[in-house]
């Protein structure tokens, strides 16, 4: 292609770039707008000794029940990290969260409930930018929503000459981009509450981001194959909580990403296999999120950052 071609297509290109780019700043704006709108009615600022935890995925399952039991830990602390404080929980449509709604109703400002979608972008960046300016701080990361069946008859598949690309492009979407992009947009508010925290004699504790993995997701520990698009997502997140741990762990004050296994736990997401799991392995959201909490809250760098954990506090292989 002669000089003047590649000159004439990026003229053209040009305005379209950055249609684009006003486009996504009118979005953002719009969903930052939005979303302080959403937590107008709670105080202003927080101080710099509050504790503060978002939780992705709140409006059900484990991800409501870990909302829940860190409001009624208010003024308790676990392994040197407090766990009362202000909990942010997303979900993807707060307006018909009834249950996560009842529990704003009881515990007030406390709770700021926002929207994210993790496989929306914009969403995810206007949250963001909402918990950074009406909060300051961001202490508990847990990106807790998943999907194993779906839309266009999504569900395991037990064969890889069932898969197809639009259940696994959805899979990885919402099982390791979605979280990768709250790491993204939420970590730099934590590497500053680290230092905040170390500011201040360290007793805060350490930052910690879970990023919620599966068994399934080990390589090693694989001898049945299936659900190939559910597996192979989990596998990357926990690829890509790994390296974020190696790249906080070089900062002058860390914080931690690690990756935890639940169990199978009695939600919406184990419905088509879990009559097929002993009563005795089939959790409760309440246990889940209580021994999970005991596992992130005993978590260290050393031990911790950049593995995976079930909810017994053991190690699991990648």
């Amino acid at each position: 292609m002669c000089a003047a071609s590649i000159a004439l297509r990026s003229l053209i290109r040009a305005p379209v770039v950055a249609h684009n780019a006003h486009a996504h700043a009118r979005t953002l704006a719009r969903h930052v707008t939005h979303a302080a709108r959403a937590m107008s009615n709670a105080s202003a600022s927080v101080t710099s000794h509050t504790h503060a935890s978002l939780i992705q995925g709140a409006s059900r399952g484990i991800g409501l029940e870990l909302t829940r039991q860190l409001l009624e830990r208010d003024g308790e602390l676990f392994s040197g990290r407090a766990a009362g404080g202000v909990v942010i929980a997303t979900c993807r449509d707060p307006e018909n969260a009834v249950e996560l709604n009842a529990l704003r109703a009881a515990h007030g400002d406390r709770l700021r409930v926002l929207r994210v979608d993790v496989t929306d972008l914009t969403s995810i960046e206007a949250a963001a930018k909402v918990v950074e300016n009406d909060i300051g701080r961001l202490d508990f990361l847990a990106n807790v929503s998943a999907v194993l069946t779906g839309p266009n008859g999504m569900r395991p598949e037990t064969s890889i000459l069932r898969t197809e690309a639009e259940h696994m492009m959805l899979a990885y979407q919402t099982n390791a981009v979605g979280p990768t992009m709250m790491m993204r947009y939420c970590a730099p508010l934590m590497l500053k509450t680290a230092t905040a925290n170390a500011n201040e004699g360290g007793n805060g504790g350490v930052p910690v981001i879970a990023n919620w993995s599966a068994r399934v997701s080990s390589i090693g520990d694989n001898a049945l194959g299936g659900w190939h698009s559910y597996r192979a997502s989990k596998t990357a997140l926990n690829q890509l909580t790994r390296n974020a741990a190696i790249e906080f762990a070089r900062k002058k004050q860390p914080i931690i990403a690690m990756c935890v296994h639940p169990g199978t736990v009695d939600t919406k997401l184990s419905e088509p296999f879990k009559k097929n799991v002993p009563a005795d392995k089939l959790f409760t959201t309440e246990y889940a999120a209580r021994k999970l909490l005991e596992v992130i809250g005993a978590a260290t760098m050393e031990k911790s950052s950049g593995n995976l954990f079930d909810y017994a506090g053991e190690q699991i292989s990648w």
